[in-house]
C-alpha cells in the first residue's frame, strides 16, 4: 500500500505458514513496509496444498500480499550480517518460530538491540518464550486441545471436534499485530511475548470466569446451543439449517407474536429469560417443531426485519459469493504476470488506506533493494 496510518513503519517478518504471516499481512494492509526474511528454501507456506497461479502458491498468497522478500541464510555469519544491517532502521520484528530457534538465529530484542535499541520485537510462539512447554512445537490441533476448545466443539456424546479453520493461528496472529503496534506506539523498543496458547485461554473468557469464581464447567449443547441464553442455537429447518440467536426478552415476544404463540407469552416457563434457560429442552423442541415446518429463507424473510438476529446457514462458497462479501469489498484480485490471484480483503477499514495491492513477493525477489552484501 503507498498510503496508510502505518506507512512509513518498516517491519521484519522472520516467520512461516500461517500465524506469523497473517500477522505481518495485516499490517502490510494498513500501510507498514513488511520485509520478510526467508531462508534458501523460503517459507514453508509457499509448497503447501495443491492449488497454484503459475508460480505464486494459493496458500502462500492468501498471507503474504503487500510484502517483500529477502533470501539470507540466519545460520551464517553473512545472513547474520544481513539481519543486523535490515533491523538498523526497522521499527519491529515479527518472528513465529520455536523459541530455541528464535534464540539461535538471533530474532530476540536482547539479541537485535545492539543494532537498534528502539526495536519492537514480537515472538509469536506456543506456549511463550519461556516456561515448562517453550521448547515444545505447537500447532493450531494441539493448543485447542489444550485450552479446552476442542472439549467444547461438537455435540454432547460426541468426540471432540477441532474448529473448522486455524482459529488459533489466526487469533494469535491478530493478538501478536495488536501487541507489536502497541509496542512501536511506546517507542521505547523491547520484546513482545504472545502465545498461541495464553491467546485462545483468554477468549475462553465467560466461561473460564464461570469456574473460576462458581465452579461451574462448561459443557456441549445440542446443535452449538448458548449455554446462557435460549433459544440461541441452530435449528433445522425442511431445506437447510437457522441460526437464531434471542438474547432477551424484548426480542421473544416479537417472535413469540410473529409465531401467533402469545401463550408463549404467559406461561411462566417461557415467559422470562431465566426461565427458558431453566426450561431448555422445552423451549427448543418447541421451537424446533415450528422452524421445521418451513425453509430457511421463509423464516429469514419472516423474522430478520423485526430485528431478530436470524441467518440461514451457508457454505463458504454462498458466501464468498453474496452480496454482502461483495458490499463490504471482501474479496479482491491481484493481477500477476501469472495470471490474477484472487483473495479475502482487510476486515480493518482505514480511511487514507490506498494503492495498489501488490502480489506475494516470489522468493528472494527483494535482495538487491534491501541487501548489499553476500547473505548466502
Amino acid at each position: 500500500m503507498t498510503s496508510g496510518p502505518l506507512a512509513g513503519i518498516k517491519i521484519l517478518e522472520a516467520g512461516h505458514m500461517l500465524a506469523g504471516p497473517y500477522c505481518g499481512m495485516l499490517l502490510a494492509d494498513l500501510g507498514a513496509d513488511v520485509i520478510k526474511i526467508e531462508g534458501p528454501n523460503g517459507d514453508i507456506g509457499r509448497n503447501i496444498g495443491p492449488h497454484w497461479v503459475g508460480r505464486h502458491n494459493a496458500y502462500f498468497a492468501s498471507l503474504n500480499r503487500n510484502k517483500q522478500s529477502v533470501c539470507i541464510d540466519l545460520t551464517t555469519e553473512a545472513g547474520q550480517q544481513g539481519l543486523a544491517s535490515l533491523a538498523r532502521d526497522a521499527h519491529a520484528l515479527i518472528t513465529n518460530m520455536r523459541p530455541p530457534v528464535i534464540r539461535k538465529l538471533g530474532l530476540t530484542y536482547e539479541a537485535l538491540k545492539l543494532h537498534n535499541p528502539r526495536l519492537a520485537c514480537v515472538a509469536l510462539t506456543g506456549y511463550g518464550l519461556d516456561g515448562p512447554y517453550a521448547d515444545r512445537p505447537a500447532y493450531d490441533y494441539v493448543v485447542q486441545a489444550l485450552t479446552g476448545v476442542a472439549a467444547l466443539t461438537g455435540d454432547p456424546g460426541g468426540p471432540p471436534v477441532k474448529v473448522g479453520f486455524s482459529t488459533v493461528d489466526n487469533s494469535a496472529g491478530i493478538m501478536a499485530a495488536l501487541g507489536l503496534v502497541a509496542k512501536i506506539l511506546e517507542g521505547v523498543g523491547g520484546q513482545v511475548d504472545v502465545s498461541m496458547y495464553d491467546t485462545m485461554l483468554s477468549q475462553l473468557n465467560y466461561l473460564a470466569s464461570a469456574y473460576l469464581n462458581a465452579g461451574e464447567r462448561p459443557r456441549r449443547y445440542l446443535n452449538g446451543a448458548h449455554p446462557y441464553f435460549v433459544p440461541a442455537q441452530i435449528f433445522p429447518t425442511q431445506d437447510g439449517y437457522l441460526a437464531i440467536f434471542i438474547s432477551h426478552d424484548r426480542f421473544w415476544r416479537c417472535f413469540a407474536q410473529e409465531l401467533g404463540r402469545a401463550d408463549w407469552l404467559e406461561d411462566p416457563r417461557f415467559a422470562t429469560m431465566q426461565a427458558r434457560a431453566q426450561n431448555r429442552d422445552l423451549i427448543v423442541d418447541a421451537v424446533a417443531d415450528l422452524l421445521s415446518k418451513n425453509d430457511t429463507a421463509y423464516w429469514v424473510d419472516r423474522l430478520d426485519p423485526l430485528g431478530i438476529v436470524v441467518a440461514g446457514v451457508q457454505d463458504l462458497a454462498t458466501a464468498l459469493q453474496s452480496d454482502l462479501t461483495s458490499a463490504r469489498d471482501m474479496v479482491q484480485t491481484i493481477k500477476t504476470a501469472d495470471g490474477p490471484i484472487h483473495f479475502l480483503g482487510n476486515p480493518i477499514k482505514c480511511d487514507g488506506a490506498v494503492g495498489e495491492v501488490l502480489p506475494p513477493p516470489l522468493l528472494g525477489e527483494h535482495n538487491n533493494r534491501h541487501l548489499t552484501m553476500d547473505t548466502s
